[in-house]
């Protein structure tokens, strides 16, 4: 099974560009700002999925689909998936807001008429269980009681069925400090649960614009790039949030041989490389 992951596509209405902050050397250097045409990037990327060798079993979105949450916004999001020539399955990021969500997914089927937008998906020989960390109106993002009950449950139910955890904020410090004040808040307590279940084989998240692995709690939790603007990469705990101008990417997770491998994929038109020395 191949399962391709593309995240954080921040789409606007048609004809709309998102405009980030590219540049900051200190908290209080001048900010410079780029804008970045959200809905293009998608598209090449839904073009490079579609003409991938062998082509995904699914797609997977992990969280913020959109910019405001906005009705117009999810419809110009479903017009740009449409062409993927396979099942699609998305989750809600910070950047999302619920019923706009459900109300335009409502057409495909998986997720529940009421409540968190948390669902499994059970059709592959890996099992998808897909989670909300959305706090409406904030960037940081949780698992309440009841949305880790729901989840200690469903992975009760299947004990011997590999399984993928689909979720927007990563659960595990990134060491990009403006990242990490508006993660996952109450991390520890999903630990407890993983832990419990070791047929959980990766964690897969979003919200951090670049590809970072790292082992928790018994399994490996990683963030996938975006499908245009990335992240500055800056560890100095001090370090302004900024976007650059990298290439976008997605994910493609293989399940082969009782394993899952990870790959993660450029995609776009870019310079090419300077030949190699004779």
């Amino acid at each position: 099974m191949l399962i391709a992951q593309v995240s954080d596509t921040h789409i606007l209405a048609p004809g709309k560009l998102y405009r980030a902050r590219v540049q900051a050397s200190s908290p209080t250097a001048e900010a410079v700002y780029a804008e970045f045409d959200t809905a293009a990037c998608l598209a090449r990327a839904v073009a490079a999925l579609n003409a991938a060798v062998p082509r995904p079993d699914i797609t997977v979105v992990t969280g913020d689909l959109v910019e405001n949450g906005e009705p117009a916004q999810y419809e110009h999001l479903l017009t740009l998936l449409s062409p993927l020539r396979m099942p699609v399955f998305v989750i809600p990021g910070n950047h999302d807001s619920r019923e706009p969500l459900r109300e335009a997914m409502r057409g495909a089927g998986y997720f529940p008429a009421r409540g968190y937008l948390q669902y499994t998906v059970e059709d592959y020989p890996l099992r998808l269980v897909a989670l909300d960390t959305l706090i409406a109106g904030r960037h940081d993002g949780t698992l309440c009681p009841e949305r880790l009950g729901w989840l200690d449950k469903i992975l009760a139910a299947q004990p011997d069925r590999p399984t993928v955890i689909l979720m927007h904020h990563p659960p595990f410090p990134t060491a990009i400090a403006y990242m990490d004040e508006h993660g996952l808040a109450n991390a520890a307590a999903f630990a407890e649960i993983v832990a419990r279940h070791p047929q959980v084989e990766r964690i897969l998240c979003g919200h951090l614009h670049r590809a970072i692995d790292r082992r928790f709690a018994g399994t490996v939790a990683g963030t996938a790039p975006a499908t245009a603007h990335q992240i500055r990469l800056n560890l100095c705990p001090d370090a302004p949030l900024s976007f650059v101008a990298e290439p976008p990417g997605y994910q493609l997770h293989l399940w082969q041989d009782g394993g899952l491998i990870t790959h993660t994929a450029l995609f776009g038109d870019w310079p090419a490389p300077s030949p190699l020395p004779a």
